[in-house]
This record gives C-alpha cells, structure tokens and sequence, in this order.
C-alpha cells in the first residue's frame, strides 16, 4: 500500500488542519487519537511551543500514517531545520518568510504561508506556496475572501483563526480550499481536563460541516433564487441543480525527514 498516496487523497478529501499550540507532551497522544477517530487526517504543531520538535516526532510514532503531521509558527530556517529533522511531513508559517518557503520547495515540503492582505497572498502564491493560510480569517470575513478570490481566482487558501463548523460552509461558498483549526476545534479547557470524546466529537462536526458544504451552499442558493427570479434564471441549470465550481482542495505529500 502507497500511504503517501493514501494521505494525499485522504487531505484532498477532507483539507482539514488542527493546530496544536502550547500543549503540555503528555497529551500529545491522546490528541492525535481523538482526532483521528473524528475524521481528520492533518495535524500541525506550532514550533513555538516548549518541546515542539519531540512533540512531532510523538505524534508521527502515534498517528501511524493516520495523520500527516506538520510544523507551524516556522518563522526562521533554525525552525524549518528542527522540524525537518523531526520528520514534519508539511509547513505552515504564520507570515510571508522567502527563505523558509523556497526552502520548503527544495525540500519537496508542502508550505502553507500565512497572510493577510492581497500583496501577501499574492507573494505568497509566487513564491510557491501549496496553499496561502488566510490567517487571522475571522477578522477578515468570507465578503472579504470573496472580494480576494475575484482578481486571484487560481491562489488556493486555508482559512485559519476562529472558523467554527457552522462558518464552514460560508468561508468554502466564498472561495476558501481548506481551513485551519486552532482553539474551536482544540479548546485548551477541554484538553485541560483530558474530555478526549468531546475533541473526537467536534473533530467529527468540522468533518461533517466540510463534507456538507456544498449541500448547504447550494440549498441557501436555492432560498435566495426563489426570493430572485433574475438570479434563478441565471444560476439554473435547467434541472433545478446551481451552476456551481466544485471547490478543489490541494495535494499535500509526506516528505522523508533528511538522515
């Protein structure tokens, strides 16, 4: 069996990431259980927490090709090294850094670069980005990833900072690939207290919202052409489906920590 190929496939599916920030070691295995038990299949863990790169390497002996384990908060090429040599299977960053991005591309490392204006997301997708992290996005808004996506339709994004399973479908209607999941998904409180069947619980319902955005982007779409008939008209297909572009997700591939 090709696993990297499986976990391709499985992260187009469902391009879904958790971010685990500041967490004590000792939870690192329960996490990734949970999560794999709720559906996902990508976690990252932010570099600026204490013991980052054993915690990667805990959770890549755990997760057992369940899981494609990542390196976030990558600000400088010390980092980027640390978590190559830890066995970080993808890259994210929390601004545009070129030396940490092109490097990724050398290394056959996935690269998800955070931004936040249209420059950024611009700079970010030329310097080779798998996808741009649109990050904070709840301070932005789906109009606003919208508007973005007009002149730039070809940049994918991940959408990171205060998404909720009920801001999936609205985030992926406006354009959104995929999403990062930082505290609504992984509560410091509930992880505090060890509630691991709520966290596989809530990993389920961010899988569910993501699997049923088109369900509900295109029944909201329908609500709105009965209220327009000029819109019906014209997002018709003629057998009461919506003109819609299937929103793709990208491809993210392990990469073998250097020896």
């Amino acid at each position: 069996m090709n696993h990297t190929a499986n976990l391709a496939e499985r992260f187009q599916a469902m391009p879904l990431i958790a971010i685990l920030r500041g967490q004590r070691h000792e939870v690192v295995a329960p996490v990734v259980e949970a999560l794999a038990g709720g559906g996902l299949c990508a976690l990252e863990i932010t570099m600026n927490t204490p013991g980052a790169a054993a915690q990667i390497a805990a959770a890549l002996a755990v997760a057992q090709e369940r899981l494609v384990i990542g390196a976030g908060t990558v600000t400088r090429m010390a980092e980027l090294d640390d978590a190559c040599a830890a066995g970080a299977q993808f890259i994210v960053t929390p601004i545009v850094v070129p030396d940490v991005i092109l490097a990724c591309r050398e290394r056959g490392l996935p690269v998800f670069p955070g931004a936040f204006t249209p420059t950024e997301v611009h700079l970010a997708h030329q310097l080779g980005a798998t996808m741009v992290k649109l990050f904070p996005a709840h301070r932005l808004g789906p109009d606003y990833v919208r508007d973005l996506k007009a002149p730039l339709p070809h940049v994918r994004l991940l959408a990171t900072g205060g998404i909720t399973p009920e801001s999936v479908p609205a985030y992926a209607n406006a354009g959104v690939d995929g999403f990062g999941l930082g505290s609504p998904l992984l509560a410091p409180e509930r992880i505090r207290d060890g509630d691991w069947v709520w966290l596989k619980e809530r990993a389920a319902q961010f899988c569910a919202a993501w699997v049923g955005r088109l369900r509900v982007t295109r029944l909201g779409d329908r609500e709105s052409d009965a209220r327009s008939p000029e819109r019906a008209q014209e997002g018709s297909a003629g057998d009461g489906s919506v003109n819609r572009r299937p929103i793709s997700a990208p491809t993210i591939r392990s990469a073998t920590a250097p020896k």
